[in-house]
């Protein structure tokens, strides 16, 4: 647990403040919107692209760039079904399906880059 803090501790501050002040809370927030259109999907991906980076987190004892597979992997479906088949709902579930895009979509920018830069020293080893 000591290496995944100070695996923590050693990233950017940037990072570290999107990390904990808008990508983990704005996915972690799906949950309140269970009971909205599509609320279970939009949830299920949100949180599965964190559980599965999660998962990499803790078998590699840290950050590497192959944490971001797990957004990877279930938020570019979710980033389409928002952009294409954005369900119907309240103002505020609107809005907040309009700042998940956001963010997911900027952070799949930064996790594909990340995941191609693994891969790179993957392969040169």
């Amino acid at each position: 647990m000591l290496e995944m803090w100070h695996s923590f501790t050693a990233l950017p501050m940037w990072v570290k403040l999107w990390m904990m002040l808008i990508l983990g809370p704005i996915n972690m927030a799906t949950l309140a919107y269970l009971d909205q259109p599509m609320g279970i999907t939009i949830a299920a991906l949100a949180w599965g692209g964190m559980l599965i980076s999660v998962g990499i987190l803790i078998r590699d004892r840290g950050f590497s760039k192959l944490v971001s597979g797990g957004h990877v992997l279930t938020w570019p479906p979710l980033v389409l079904l928002l952009i294409f088949a954005r369900p119907d709902g309240s103002d505020s579930y609107g809005l907040f399906l309009t700042a998940l895009l956001l963010v997911d979509a900027v952070s799949l920018i930064f996790d594909t880059n990340d995941l191609r830069l693994w891969f790179l020293n993957r392969r040169s080893s």
